[in-house]
């Protein structure tokens, strides 16, 4: 599994015109799901990202989680996230979970981030031509891969 995390002042998905999801300062998170992503992968993808300390305390130092700040959330599903580009200028995404394993895994893990959030969180449609707007604070933006926890 691999999550695209960035801090936000506001957020918005869009799709087919219609307002799907919003939120003001907080996370946008990307996650990419692939075939091999087990339950451990989703569980420890959503504490670490609700734990991370990437907001400023009264100090202005990055000591504060999205938790402490009782920040929001909106996950996106993005399977480019697991693009191969090795070989020629073509991406291949042979690695990404195709949707029959991918949906579940993006459903769990919204559920899993709420839960550690202990509030809702938004979301895009797994599949939908979205509209994704952010306006980046910082920037702010980290990546994390559940198959190599660096």
């Amino acid at each position: 599994m691999r999550v695209i995390i960035q801090r936000v002042s506001a957020a918005s998905v869009t799709i087919e015109g219609k307002l799907k999801s919003s939120i003001g300062a907080g996370l946008l998170i990307l996650a990419g799901f692939e075939e091999a992503d087990t339950v451990e992968d989703l569980e420890w993808t959503a504490a670490k990202l609700v734990n991370l300390r990437i907001f400023n305390d009264a100090q202005d130092l990055m000591n504060l989680s999205i938790k402490e700040v009782e920040g929001d959330i909106i996950i996106v599903s993005q399977f480019t996230l697991h693009a191969k580009t090795k070989k020629g200028n073509r991406p291949s995404f042979i690695h990404a979970a195709k949707p029959d394993v991918a949906i579940p895994l993006y459903e769990q893990f919204v559920k899993l981030v709420a839960q550690a959030l202990g509030k809702a969180v938004g979301t895009g449609e797994f599949g939908a031509d979205m509209k994704v707007a952010l306006v980046n604070n910082g920037p702010v933006t980290i990546a994390i891969d559940s198959k190599n926890r660096e």
